[in-house]
């Protein structure tokens, strides 16, 4: 009943609508970048890592300060006004490339100031969501969200290999701008109700920034859990640094295959996404989302044997799957959760504050990913991300969010 409640709230509808054709827009360009600087731009592990560092650096120079800016405005024009940025930024990127201007240089400038636009576009993104539904419908509208982000996740790789193969890379990131365009004008339909935040006559900038940050991590269960997501983007990022560039070069895979394989996440992700809030419900959230943590590390396990040829085929793809299920598991979870136990007022530093850390790790270990398989070879590089994800996984399972369920009324502001 409630599954099907959300789709009752017009607001909701136009929302998920706006956020699957940005989704699968994101995962087309994120397959083609890379494939545009290993087959086009002759690019190395280092420089891979150079330009994941330059898309996700914002997040840790300013995803707190776009916490404190999401929480003082409203948030639906931020959406709108962001996809516009990155469409227009994609669309250089893919402009400059058919021409054959673009370096590494000029495609980190850009992909930086696409990050800036992401960053706060995450940061209003997860904290309107409470806003068009009300709380008893929280988990099942992140489930259906949780479920498209994983269509597009095995959609998307898929259509960019595609592109790449018969058309071009840069054909491929044009094709990311237009979802973004496209986006941005079905937000521009979303009727939400959406008062500007009052003004607080002792507002102060680090004052908010301390209160979000402590709200997150004097949390009895927010604060092991963060704490342990950390740990899994440093290392996953690490990880997924790498993997292409080794199914391309070790394991002499071709773009179409390759998108083939990354696709096959999306689709135990969609069956993982529909199952979480029933068996959150059944077995507890915090029971079901330590368990899935552990999905991660199996899965790249898996990855860290793989050979030339079929097998090594079969090993990418029952790696793929597994990963997929463990994020299907996980994300309306966590998501649902943690908007529901913060009280509206600091859900946009909440919510930044976590991310911000999430994807700012991701500067330090793109490059360090890069470095180590660049010296050591691949596999050594994802035997350490195996290593680390196992760490995160121990962390959250050993703490108090093991036993978290979802309260039954929003904390209030």
């Amino acid at each position: 009943m409630a599954h099907n409640g959300v789709l009752t709230y017009p607001a909701f509808v136009r929302f998920w609508i706006a956020d699957a054709v940005s989704n699968l827009g994101t995962f087309v360009s994120g397959l083609a970048l890379q494939l545009l600087l290993i087959q086009t731009m002759h690019a190395n592990q280092t420089e891979l890592g150079l330009i994941r560092t330059a898309q996700w650096l914002p997040y840790l120079l300013f995803g707190l300060l776009a916490g404190v800016l999401v929480d003082r405005v409203r948030r639906r024009p931020v959406l709108i006004v962001t996809d516009v940025c990155c469409a227009l930024l994609f669309c250089a990127v893919g402009v400059l490339a058919l021409a054959g201007v673009l370096t590494v240089p000029a495609l980190a400038v850009l992909v930086f100031l696409a990050g800036v636009a992401s960053m706060f576009f995450r940061a209003a993104h997860q904290s309107l969501l409470p806003s068009l539904v009300p709380l008893p419908l929280l988990p099942a509208a992140t489930s259906r969200l949780e479920q498209t982000w994983n269509a597009a996740q095995s959609v998307g790789p898929l259509v960019a290999g595609a592109l790449v193969r018969f058309l071009s890379a840069p054909i491929a990131v044009l094709a990311d701008a237009a979802t973004y365009a496209v986006s941005a004008a079905v937000l521009g339909t979303v009727r939400v109700a959406e008062p500007v935040p009052e003004r607080a006559p002792d507002r102060h900038l680090w004052r908010e920034l301390k209160e979000g940050a402590g709200w997150v991590y004097r949390h009895r269960t927010l604060a092991p859990y963060a704490i342990s997501l950390h740990l899994w983007f440093f290392f996953n990022s690490l990880v997924t640094t790498v993997l292409v560039f080794f199914a391309a070069v070790d394991l002499q895979l071709d773009a179409l295959t390759i998108g083939l394989v990354l696709a096959c996440a999306g689709v135990t992700g969609v069956l993982g996404a529909g199952l979480a809030p029933r068996l959150g419900d059944r077995f507890g959230l915090g029971r079901v989302y330590t368990a899935a943590e552990w999905l991660s590390p199996v899965a790249y396990l898996v990855v860290l044997f793989a050979r030339p040829g079929w097998a090594g085929i079969a090993a990418l793809v029952c790696s793929q799957l597994l990963f997929g299920l463990s994020l299907g598991l996980k994300g309306p979870l966590e998501g649902s959760y943690r908007n529901a136990v913060t009280p509206d007022r600091l859900r946009g530093r909440m919510n930044a504050t976590i991310r911000s850390l999430n994807w700012g790790s991701i500067a330090v270990s793109a490059p360090l990913g890069g470095l180590i398989a660049a010296t050591w070879g691949n596999r050594p590089a994802i035997a350490v991300g195996i290593v680390g994800l196992s760490v995160a996984a121990l962390v959250v399972n050993v703490s108090p969010f093991r036993s978290a369920r979802m309260p039954e009324e929003v904390a209030g502001s």
